[in-house]
């Protein structure tokens, strides 16, 4: 019963089957791979967006730091959640690439408003060559506490950010599952609403190691792709991520996949809500789920072998019925039975 992460899970067998059939003979190298030219096709079709510009990486880490190192000058600061990725888990990467930017936090939760943006970036450029400029807003869709931005508060923060003439970027490392739970169009939880660049998460929703960089104008391509060198993420041997996202694309697997992990969260949520003093920290509604229960109940699922993460309060404390907080993520591949006897053993605890 395994609930810590999305990332821990299988691959999908389409796309190791990809891989098996990409490792035949010879192909030309760097993305210059004609399955990476199908998967370029796929992506513009997808999105809707012929002149797209479409880049593969093979970590979100490298597909965030990279894009907003396109975006944003050394001199510049970043907008984000206090929560984004970019700040809590990507050991300061998003700095690194751009060669110095600040990381200006906005707001006190996963998800920013409209209000706390406008106050953020008023509060910069006013020290003149002393402080940071003004930089891209970053948007992370499904956010780090399982929440998801409705296509109106995309809309309503990118409109505000072009007021300033600031792009977004936006990190989607699980976009699948925020486009299932929202029931949208990747064009309009993207460039319809204002978003000029976005990674897109693969990793997370079956693959074994691919993100795509998908800027909606080509004005930053050719920096994008000297910024992708320079970084030691061009790939000799492109085509084992081509292969991979042509296959997490083929059908709408990659759509499929996101549905059935989103469908698992919502089974856990189900259950949970029926279990007496069992709380949400905050509202599930894609595939991660943060529950609030006593220390007994997770003393019961970890002696079980549920494997998950405390995310707030001590395990080792002695009150028994002092609530803790835990994060339980849900993959493509977790089936109803683990769900089940979870929630039985936290029935009968």
């Amino acid at each position: 019963m395994y609930f810590a992460s999305d990332n821990s899970g299988p691959a999908l067998p389409q796309v190791m089957q990809a891989l098996n059939d990409a490792n035949r003979g010879y192909a030309m190298g760097y993305g210059a791979d004609q399955l990476m030219a199908d998967v370029r096709t796929q992506i513009c079709d997808i999105f809707e967006a012929p002149d797209a510009a479409v880049y593969l990486v093979a970590t979100g880490t490298a597909a965030n730091a990279l894009a907003l190192a396109t975006l944003a000058q050394p001199w510049q600061t970043i907008f984000c959640a206090p929560v984004a990725h970019i700040h809590e888990d990507e050991c300061n990467a998003p700095e690194f690439y751009t060669g110095g930017t600040k990381l200006t936090l906005v707001g006190e939760t996963d998800k920013i408003s409209v209000e706390a943006l406008r106050a953020a970036i008023e509060a910069e450029e006013t020290r003149g060559v002393h402080g940071p400029q003004r930089g891209p807003v970053s948007l992370t869709q499904v956010t780090e506490r399982g929440t998801v931005y409705t296509l109106g508060e995309i809309k309503a923060l990118s409109s505000l950010a072009a007021n300033y003439n600031l792009p977004v970027h936006m990190d989607g490392a699980r976009f699948a599952n925020a486009l299932e739970a929202l029931e949208c169009t990747p064009a309009e939880m993207t460039w319809k609403a204002g978003v000029d660049v976005v990674s897109f998460g693969a990793t997370k929703n079956g693959c074994l190691g691919v993100e795509a960089v998908i800027f909606f104008d080509d004005k930053h391509t050719w920096e994008f792709e000297l910024r992708r060198k320079r970084g030691a993420h061009l790939f000799s041997k492109h085509r084992y991520l081509s292969a991979q996202m042509q296959a997490y694309l083929l059908g709408d697997l990659w759509r499929k996949t996101a549905r059935k992990a989103n469908q698992k969260a919502a089974r856990l949520t189900t259950g949970l809500k029926e279990i007496p003093h069992v709380s949400f920290a905050h509202p599930p509604q894609a595939n991660m789920v943060f529950a609030t229960m006593p220390r007994a109940m997770h003393k019961n699922l970890l002696d079980a072998g549920v494997v998950y993460n405390i995310w707030s309060g001590n395990l080792d404390g002695s009150d028994p019925n002092e609530p803790l907080t835990a994060r339980f993520v849900c993959d493509w591949s977790l089936s109803d039975a683990n769900i089940d006897r979870f929630l039985e053993i936290v029935r009968n605890s």
